[in-house]
């Protein structure tokens, strides 16, 4: 989310991104492949994962949504749409706590009904199969 929020912010290249957090963190237990992809995914897709999202939200456009929630909501959707093999609660709860950590206040209630809204059409079959 971090690095999807620095190309919004920047619009550096994905690798210079990469680049930067493998020196600047500590990615020892990062699924690199796995950042590597939802970096590269998240800014190759962003006006596709836009498109997916602008039209559940009610009160506002989406480019008036901060962009720390607009990030992880771009990596959710990236998520709930193309990573399958990532059960949608885990995504959504995921996304929870980061807009807790990183997000602005009460953040985590405005993803959540994004991310629900969202898995009822792009994960309609794991979602119904809960019922």
């Amino acid at each position: 989310m971090q690095a999807l929020y620095q190309w919004q912010l920047n619009r550096i290249t994905v690798n210079e991104i990469e680049a930067q957090f493998r020196i600047e963190y500590d990615m020892k237990g990062v699924d690199i492949g796995y950042f590597h992809e939802l970096l590269l995914e998240g800014t190759k897709q962003s006006d596709t994962l836009d498109a997916i999202v602008e039209p559940l939200i009610t009160d506002r456009a989406i480019d008036e949504v901060d962009p720390v929630t607009r990030s992880l909501l771009r990596m959710s959707i990236y998520e709930l749409k193309d990573r399958i093999d990532v059960p949608y609660r885990v995504v959504i709860n995921e996304a929870i706590n980061f807009a807790k950590k990183f997000g602005p206040e009460d953040s985590q209630k405005f993803v959540n009904g994004i991310l629900d809204k969202a898995a009822k059409s792009l994960r309609s079959i794991e979602v119904n199969a809960e019922k």
